[in-house]
């Protein structure tokens, strides 16, 4: 005999009963929610995949074709077959494209549990149908109204009889049997096409502005002759005072089937704007790389002795971002980015005193310390997972306050996905194809349309196309891309193949496998943090080559100036970054020598021996007369006075240079008093003494308790250890496969312990819930199971108060315990009896 055919299901819950593991893991992969936490039963998943913030959340990821043809179904008759949506996608034409599309989105709205059924019957979740379906407060998508039912709902059987005349059909006896009259008049293609014939002119104008929606019009208490045509044969329907609706049926007719004026059952493909050679594209990748190293050393170097102070409400003020932004030579918006990113790769943190400032972290010396290469791979990989998003600073957030950079409100859930996913369509191109913008956010809107406006914290439209024009002027910058295109060390950050086909037919049918760039957005998930590791070590590998050789000497000129032409090894570019200032930046770095840098490294505890020997030691050129000059010379005046604390004093040797000091007019503001011959004192501190003498032209050194010279340091301050902001996510994390087969496996043992057929029992409860059964009913049973080997059905109460039910085959009792194989958990374990809420037999199969 064979086997009888499974019957169609009943509910999502059987559909889902029926699906294998694979089928399950894709569900729960692509829309995480549902498993946090884990069901306890098939039944209870359907639930919480028809709840609205689920369905709303998976509605939301999908593409443009397969949202269409949700839209499609909620409009079309409950349950719907096949053949009805294909006429409402395809129309009476039957496109070809949208008929080889449709299979792969009902498919789709299948694996999201969206749409369940066979192709005979196939239903949308209720909320969704309630989401999508039209109303007069919420417009289809689709610009279609209420069918001819819905329409008639509320008329008098008077007025829909007369209708029906007017429309040439026969009375009928009740208002249901008029209203499914007209609405197999408006179905009929020839009876349709019989009745507008004979239309004025005027009334099928009217018809056609109202076709594609809105369906919706006004007429006056008169209307014209026209007008009462079609009111009259309900090709418009009254739904308010003043208000009338053209029928779902009618539209559909003048539509020639269509639910969609323009479907898009393929993804607009990404535009190469320019070819470039790869070696260019990944030579100035490399290039930017090393600029942005260069730009983050340069920013934290500046806060090393202590940054901008943080703001009440947290971040950074506009007038420092100002003076950040000028300090590196760069407008603002990218000041923000350099600050961002520094911060979220946990460079950058406030200190946490009373005095809250922004400061280096201890984990910025540890990168320094590391190879260029891994200190830009750390660089992009934090770029990519961030949420926090600099485009944003300068706007408002919802409560019209000014977002700051390094401040509160700067995260957008949806940033990383939509960075790996514009950096994914870059990598679908050619190796060295740079796209145009437009078409990358052409292609975006596909795959994630939006239902109505979408708005960030300040109040801006369509914040996905922000988030990809950000990410493209980003990759540029950080040299994840190069002139527009992806470079080599971009694609293996995202795990991409190392050359992309040069191009890739589009599918001819519904079978076809998709090529990489025109598969769904969902094949393309961000990896694994194991994954993303390896990724991003790959990347710093390729990068390496293709950063420059630090150099480990400059030229020395005699207008007091030093050239690097190219990078410095890092000790030389820490000691000429004491000993001289940075005038100019480029190819070649400048560095000027003045008083104020000899100084200042004679103050970090450098002689004049030490600074000869090392211009000697680290110049291509001879060492300028004027430069020795200017070194002697201010090591000669150096530490001749000294400043310490009394609140603060200055002691001298040579008295008559106190003198000298006293005499001047600029030192007023200190109050000076001679204490001894050798010594001044100042109701001031210390660091304000020195900042005064120095002013006035003196080369004062601090000194300790002890008078010692003290050494300042220009990294002196950091902050306590601080760890990276963790990206907010957008919703629950994708679940990995070892979480997805655990919750399977319970969620299948919950279903079997909730589902198992069991024997008739007086003590049962009414709905077949668990029989309560007393101890010793419950021991009996037990015991009777132990000898027969049969499986029993229990309810069970842990120590928490959680009830559950299971099915387990009882192995022994004994000690007010029995120990059982449980099949919901597939192990061997031990339950107390008395927690043993029932216990019934399992019916024979």
């Amino acid at each position: 005999m064979s086997p009888e055919a499974p019957s169609a299901p009943r509910s999502l819950a059987e559909a889902l009963r029926a699906r294998d593991d694979a089928s399950l893991a894709a569900l729960l992969r692509s829309r995480p929610d549902l498993i946090t936490p884990v069901p306890t039963d098939l039944t209870q998943l359907a639930t919480r995949a028809g709840t609205r913030a689920s369905v709303l959340r998976a509605l939301e990821r999908l593409d443009r074709f397969a949202l269409q043809t949700a839209e499609a179904l909620a409009v079309a008759p409950e349950p719907a077959s096949y053949d009805t949506l294909l006429g409402l996608m395809a129309g009476d034409a039957r496109d070809e494209t949208v008929a080889a599309a449709l299979p792969r989105a009902v498919a789709t709205l299948r694996e999201q549990a969206l749409v369940w059924g066979d192709d005979e019957r196939l239903r949308l979740v209720r909320t969704a149908r309630e989401l999508l379906a039209p109303s007069a407060q919420h417009p289809s998508p689709t610009g279609l109204g209420p069918s001819v039912q819905e329409a008639t709902a509320g008329m008098s059987p008077g007025r829909i009889q007369e209708i029906v005349g007017a429309a040439g059909l026969a009375s009928t006896h009740d208002s249901v049997s008029a209203a499914a009259a007209l609405t197999a008049l408006f179905t009929d293609r020839k009876a349709m096409a019989a009745l507008l014939a004979k239309a004025p002119e005027a009334a099928r104008e009217v018809l056609s502005r109202l076709v594609w929606g809105p369906p919706y019009g006004q007429v006056t208490a008169e209307p014209a002759a026209h007008l009462r045509w079609l009111l009259d044969r309900g090709l418009l329907l009254p739904t308010a005072p003043g208000t009338v609706v053209l029928p779902r049926e009618v539209a559909l007719h003048l539509r020639e089937g269509r639910a969609h004026r323009a479907p898009e059952p393929l993804p607009p493909a990404v535009e190469p704007a320019a070819a470039h050679a790869p070696q260019i594209v990944d030579a100035t990748a490399a290039g930017q790389a090393y600029t942005a190293l260069a730009t983050v050393e340069e920013l934290l170097k500046d806060w090393d002795e202590g940054g901008p102070a943080v703001l009440r409400a947290g971040g950074l003020s506009v007038r420092d971002l100002k003076r950040t932004a000028v300090a590196l030579d760069v407008p603002e918006p990218v000041a923000a980015f350099w600050v961002e990113l520094a911060y979220a790769a946990g460079l950058l943190a406030s200190d946490g005193e009373a005095d809250e400032r922004y400061a280096a972290t201890p984990a910025y010396d540890e990168w320094l310390e590391r190879p260029p290469a891994e200190r830009w791979a750390r660089l992009a990989e934090a770029w990519l997972a961030a949420t926090r998003t600099p485009g944003v600073v300068g706007g408002r957030d919802a409560k019209d306050r000014t977002l700051s950079a390094l401040g509160p409100g700067l995260d957008r859930s949806a940033a990383p996905e939509v960075r790996h996913r514009v950096l994914t369509l870059l990598a679908g191109l050619p190796h060295g194809a740079a796209p145009t913008a437009e078409s990358v956010l052409a292609r975006l809107r596909w795959e994630r349309p939006l239902r109505g406006p979408q708005r960030d914290g300040d109040g801006a439209d369509d914040l996905r196309s922000r988030l990809a024009r950000w990410t493209l002027s980003e990759a540029e910058l950080l040299g994840v891309t190069g002139r527009g295109a992806l470079s080599a060390q971009g694609r293996a950050l995202l795990g991409a193949p190392a050359a992309a086909p040069a191009a890739a037919p589009e599918p001819s049918g519904p079978g076809d496998k998709l090529p990489v760039h025109h598969r769904p957005a969902a094949l393309h998930e961000p990896l694994s943090t194991t994954e993303q590791a390896v990724a991003t070590a790959a990347a710093a590998r390729l990068l390496a080559p293709l950063l420059p050789e630090p150099l480990d000497h400059v030229l020395l000129q005699a207008d007091l100036t030093a050239v690097a032409p190219g990078p410095l090894r890092r000790p030389l570019a820490d000691m000429l970054g004491v000993l001289a200032d940075v005038e100019s930046k480029g190819g070649a770095t400048v560095y000027r020598f003045t008083p104020a840098s000899v100084r200042r490294a004679l103050d970090a505890g450098r002689a004049a021996a030490d600074l000869h020997a090392f211009l000697t030691a680290h110049s291509r050129t001879p060492v300028p007369q004027p430069l020795a000059y200017l070194i002697d010379d201010v090591a000669r005046k150096h530490g001749h006075l000294r400043v310490g604390a009394a609140s603060a004093y200055v002691r001298c040797d040579d008295d008559a240079l106190l003198n000298e000091i006293l005499a001047d007019k600029r030192a007023a503001a200190l109050r000076l008093r001679r204490l001894a011959p050798t010594v001044l004192a100042a109701p001031t501190d210390p660091a304000t003494l020195l900042e005064g003498l120095r002013a006035m032209g003196f080369a004062p050194a601090a000194e300790s308790a002890e008078g010692d010279v003290l050494i300042t340091r220009a990294d002196a301050h950091r902050t306590p250890p601080r760890t990276a902001p963790e990206p907010v996510p957008d919703g629950p994390p994708p679940p990995d496969t070892t979480l997805l087969s655990a919750a399977i496996r319970a969620i299948r043992a919950g279903d079997l312990a909730a589902t198992a057929p069991r024997k008739p029992s007086g003590s049962a409860l009414a709905g077949g819930e668990l029989p309560r059964t007393s101890s010793a009913e419950t021991l009996a049973t037990m015991q009777a199971a132990v000898l027969t080997g049969e499986s029993l059905w229990i309810g069970y109460v842990n120590a928490e108060g959680t009830a559950s039910q299971r099915v387990i085959a009882p192995i022994r009792v004994e000690g007010g315990f029995v120990t059982a194989y449980d099949h919901t958990a597939d192990e061997v374990r031990t339950y107390p009896l008395h927690r043993v809420t029932g216990v019934a037999e399992l019916a024979e199969e």
